[in-house]
C-alpha cells in the first residue's frame, strides 16, 4: 500500500482542507424552531476540535416551504449572526465549514412548512403522509433564485463550502426520478428534461459561489427500488453535474420516502423510533411501526464502506473530485478508499459516536477502529430528538438496550 493520503491537505476548488476528512451532512435535529442552537454549536465545534478537515451543517432549506422538520434550518437573514459565530468557532479549531442546501419537496407537512407541500408532480406521499401539488414553472424559477440567494447568505455567515442535496428523494431528486416526476412539460419525460431543474440550480449556485466558495453536490448512484433511477441513469446525472463545473461530487444512494435504509444500511431500530415519537403527533406512524414496521422500513445488509463497489464504477468515468460516503469506521478502510482514487471521505455516525475520531486515527496506527457498531440508535432517535449515540444517553429503557445489543451482535 502506498503512503497514506489521509492527513495530507487537499484543495477543493478555491479552499484547502487540512486533511481528507469531511463530517457528512447527516441530520442533527439540533436547530430547534428552525434556528441554530447551542447544541449545534457544541457538536460541530467538538468535531472540528477532533481533527476533521471540514464539518457540514446538515440540511438547510433554501426557503420556508423546503423544511421537513422543526429541527432543521431554513436560510434567512435573521439566523446569519448565529451561524457566523459557529463558522468562526469551526475556523478557530482549524477546520473548514460547509452547509448543505436543499429543498425537501413533498417530504413535509402543512404545519411544518407553512403551506401545501410541493414536488415535481402532484400526488400523495405515504411517507409523510401528505397530499402535495406539482410546482408551476414560475415557482420553479423562483426556487432556482432562492438557491442563489441562500449561497450569498452562506458566504456572509462565513461558510467556505455549500453542498447541494440532489439525492435521497429530496426535491432535486424528485425531479430526477421517474418514480416522482410525471410531468408533461419541459421538466418531465426524458432524463434530459428531468435534469433541467438540477442544471438550473447548479448554474445559479455556481454563479453566486463566484471564485471564493467551494460547491459540492450529493447525488444518488441508484434510488434503491423498482421504478426509481438505476445506476446507468445516475451515472449520466453525475456526468451532467460534472459539466456544471462543481468542485466535487458526493456519491450516495437511497430514497428517504421509499428506501430509507439504502442510505444508511443496517436495520432501522423500530423500538427506538417509536419510543421517542410523540403519541399525539405521530400516532398513525407509531401504530404502523408496530404492525408493519419492518415491511415499511426493510433492513439492508451493512458492511463497512457499503457504497464502495458502485462508487468505483463512477470513479472510472468521472474526472472531478469524488467524495466517498457510507459506513466508514476504520483507518484501514479510509486508506483503502483513498488509494482507490477517491479524493475525500465523508462520515457521520463514527463522529456521533466519537467526535475525536480523526485525531485518534492520527495518533494511532493503521489498525485504529472507531467504536461505532451501527446499531443505528442515533438514526432512530434523530427523527424526534437531537442526534446522539446511545453511549451518551443515561437511563435507556431496557427494551432499547436490548434492541441495541441485538443489532450490534449481528455485525
Amino acid at each position: 500500500m502506498s503512503e497514506s493520503k489521509l492527513f495530507t491537505p487537499f484543495k477543493l476548488g478555491p479552499i484547502t482542507l487540512r486533511n481528507r476528512t469531511i463530517r457528512s451532512a447527516a441530520f442533527e435535529n439540533m436547530c430547534y424552531g428552525n434556528k441554530p442552537s447551542q447544541d449545534l454549536f457544541n457538536y460541530h465545534t467538538s468535531v472540528s476540535k477532533g481533527g476533521i478537515g471540514m464539518t457540514t451543517i446538515a440540511y438547510c432549506a433554501v426557503n420556508r416551504n423546503g423544511v421537513s422538520f422543526d429541527g432543521q434550518l431554513w436560510m434567512r437573514e435573521e439566523i446569519i449572526p448565529e451561524l457566523k459565530k459557529l463558522t468562526d468557532a469551526i475556523h478557530a479549531e482549524g477546520a473548514k465549514a460547509s452547509i448543505q442546501l436543499g429543498h425537501c419537496g413533498n417530504m413535509t407537512h402543512y404545519y411544518t412548512c407553512g403551506g401545501m407541500p410541493v414536488g415535481a408532480s402532484s400526488g400523495f406521499n405515504l411517507y409523510s403522509p401528505t397530499i402535495m401539488r406539482g410546482l408551476k414553472v414560475s415557482e420553479i424559477n423562483d426556487l432556482v433564485k432562492d438557491f442563489g440567494k441562500a449561497v450569498d447568505m452562506c458566504r456572509t455567515a462565513g461558510f467556505d463550502c455549500v453542498e447541494i442535496h440532489a439525492g435521497h428523494g429530496y426535491l432535486i431528486s424528485q425531479f430526477l426520478s421517474p418514480y416522482t416526476n410525471h410531468r408533461k412539460d419541459e421538466y418531465g419525460g426524458s432524463l434530459d428534461n428531468r435534469m433541467r431543474f438540477m442544471r438550473q440550480v447548479l448554474k445559479e449556485v455556481m454563479q453566486h459561489a463566484k471564485n471564493d466558495m467551494a460547491v459540492i453536490v450529493k447525488t444518488n448512484m441508484y434510488d434503491g427500488f423498482k421504478g426509481g433511477l438505476e445506476l446507468p441513469d445516475c451515472l449520466t446525472v453525475a456526468k451532467e453535474i460534472e459539466k456544471c463545473g462543481v468542485h466535487g461530487i458526493v456519491l450516495s444512494a437511497g430514497f428517504v420516502s421509499k428506501a430509507p435504509m439504502q442510505v444508511m444500511c443496517g436495520a432501522m431500530p423500530l423500538k427506538t423510533l417509536g419510543h421517542y415519537m410523540s403519541p399525539w403527533k405521530f400516532w398513525w406512524l407509531k401504530a404502523g411501526l408496530k404492525v408493519v414496521g419492518r415491511k415499511m422500513i426493510p433492513t439492508v445488509p451493512f458492511k463497512e464502506a457499503y457504497f464502495l463497489e458502485p462508487a468505483l464504477k463512477f470513479r472510472a468515468e468521472i474526472k472531478c473530485p469524488l467524495i466517498y460516503v457510507g459506513g466508514i469506521v476504520s483507518r484501514a478502510k479510509i486508506d483503502e478508499v483513498l488509494d482507490k482514487g477517491f479524493e475525500l471521505v465523508q462520515m457521520a455516525r463514527a463522529l456521533v459516536h466519537d467526535p475525536e475520531f480523526v485525531n485518534k486515527m492520527k495518533e494511532s496506527d493503521s489498525s485504529y477502529r472507531n467504536g461505532c457498531k451501527h446499531s443505528n440508535y442515533c438514526i432512530g432517535r434523530m427523527y424526534t430528538l437531537e442526534m446522539k449515540c446511545h453511549h451518551c444517553v443515561e437511563n435507556l429503557p431496557k427494551s432499547l438496550e436490548k434492541e441495541i445489543e441485538e443489532a450490534e451482535a449481528k455485525l
